[in-house]
C-alpha cells in the first residue's frame, strides 16, 4: 500500500472520528465531475454519452468546492470527461488544497504538459494519469494513436517539476496476466510513478464496447496470476491489502457504494459513480433517501460482475479499521511502501 503516511494518518483519524460520532454512512472520497466533455472517445467509457448542450457545460468553481465541503470527505477525485478541459480547473484544485483536501486530478494527460504551469506541487495534490497498457494496447483502448507516448512524456515532466503522480489502470477480458505485469512493471520501475491504482472495468450501459468486460471469476484469476511471484508486494499499489485480497479471490465482501459518492453537473448521483438511477441536489438527500440495501451483487443484476474499487475499496478500508490484525498489516505495508 503506497499511500503517503501523512495521508494515511489523516484518513485514519477521519474514520475514527466518524466511529466516535456513531455515523454509519460517510464519504471516504468524493468523485467530482465538473464536466462531461472529453478529448478522447474510449471504447469502454460510459461517461461522455450526453447531448451537445450538456457537453458544453462547465461546473462553477464555487459549486464544485461547495459539494466537496458539504460531504465532509477528506479526499476528492476529479474526473469527467477530461478535467483539464475545464477553464477553471486549477482554481478548483487550489481551493480544495487550501481546505486541506487530498485531491487527485484524473486525466488522460493529452493536455497536461500544456496546462501544467497552472498548478503548484503540494502534498495534498496529485495528477492521476490513466494508463491501460503499454503503447499499442493503451492507444487501442483510447482509440487514438500517440496517446501513450504523450501520457508518458507528461508523467515525466510532472515528476520533473516535483508533482506527485499516480496512475489508474483499467483491465478488460482481453488482458492477460502478462499484459497486466508488463504495464505495472513499466509504471512502477521505469516511470517510477508514486502510486498505481488498478481496477477491473465496469460494464457501463452506455459504453460503445460491451463485449470485453470481466466477470467475477475472470477478474480473480487475472489478478491472482498477476500478483504472483512477489509482484503484489513490490508494486506501489494505492489500495488496502484487503482490497487486493478481494481482487484475487482471497476475500469477499459487499459493496459500500455510499462511501464514494459522485457529484456531477446533474447533482449527487444515485447510487454510485458507475450507475445512474437519478440525482438529488444535496448530499444529505443522497445518503438518507437512497435505498442502499437494494444494490450489490445478488441484488441488482447490474452489479453482478462489478469488482470496481469505487464499490469495494471502501468496504476493505472499513474492515481494516475494524480489525487490529488488518490495521497492523496495512500500517506495515504503508511504512514499507514509503521507505
Amino acid at each position: 500500500m503506497a499511500m503517503p503516511l501523512r495521508q494515511t494518518i489523516k484518513v485514519a483519524t477521519y474514520l475514527i472520528e466518524q466511529k466516535l460520532r456513531k455515523r454509519d454512512k460517510f464519504p471516504l472520497i468524493v468523485e467530482l465531475e465538473p464536466l462531461f466533455a472529453c478529448n478522447l472517445a474510449c471504447e469502454g467509457c460510459g461517461k461522455i454519452q450526453h447531448p451537445a448542450g450538456v457537453l458544453k457545460q462547465r461546473m462553477p468553481v464555487a459549486q464544485a468546492v461547495g459539494a466537496v465541503l458539504e460531504s465532509g470527505a477528506p479526499m476528492v477525485s476529479i474526473a469527467g470527461g477530461e478535467p483539464l478541459m475545464h477553464p477553471q480547473i486549477d482554481e478548483i484544485v487550489r481551493q480544495l488544497v487550501e481546505k486541506k483536501k487530498y485531491v487527485f486530478l484524473c486525466t488522460n494527460a493529452m493536455l497536461l504538459r500544456k496546462k501544467i504551469e497552472k498548478f503548484t506541487p503540494s502534498p495534498f495534490f496529485a495528477f492521476a494519469v490513466h494508463i491501460d497498457g503499454l503503447r499499442e494496447r493503451h492507444d487501442e483502448s483510447v482509440a487514438k494513436e500517440g496517446v501513450f507516448d504523450e501520457a508518458v512524456a507528461a508523467i515525466k515532466e510532472a515528476k520533473r517539476r516535483g508533482f506527485r503522480v499516480t496512475t489508474n489502470s483499467t483491465f478488460f477480458n482481453t488482458d492477460t496476466p502478462q499484459t497486466v505485469i508488463e504495464v505495472l512493471n513499466y509504471l512502477n520501475d521505469d516511470l517510477k510513478v508514486d502510486e498505481m491504482m488498478i481496477s477491473p472495468a465496469y460494464a457501463y450501459e452506455k459504453a460503445p464496447d460491451q463485449e470485453h468486460f470481466l466477470g467475477v471469476e475472470q477478474t480473480r484469476e487475472l489478478f491472482k496470476k498477476s500478483f504472483a511471484g512477489g509482484n503484489r508486494s513490490r508494486w506501489r499499489l494505492n489500495h488496502s491489502p484487503l482490497f487486493l485480497d478481494f481482487l484475487e479471490g482471497k476475500a469477499d465482501f459487499p459493496c459500500t457504494a455510499w462511501a464514494i459518492p459522485n457529484y456531477s453537473l446533474f447533482g449527487w448521483q444515485r447510487p454510485c459513480y458507475l450507475m445512474s438511477d437519478g440525482y438529488v441536489p444535496t448530499y444529505r438527500e443522497l445518503i438518507e433517501e437512497t435505498d442502499w440495501d437494494k444494490y450489490g451483487r445478488g441484488k441488482d443484476p447490474r452489479c453482478a460482475n462489478c469488482m470496481a474499487h469505487c464499490g469495494y475499496e471502501p468496504t476493505a478500508v472499513l474492515a481494516t479499521m475494524g480489525s487490529l490484525k488488518e490495521s497492523l498489516r496495512a500500517m506495515r505495508e504503508t511504512v514499507s511502501g514509503n521507505g
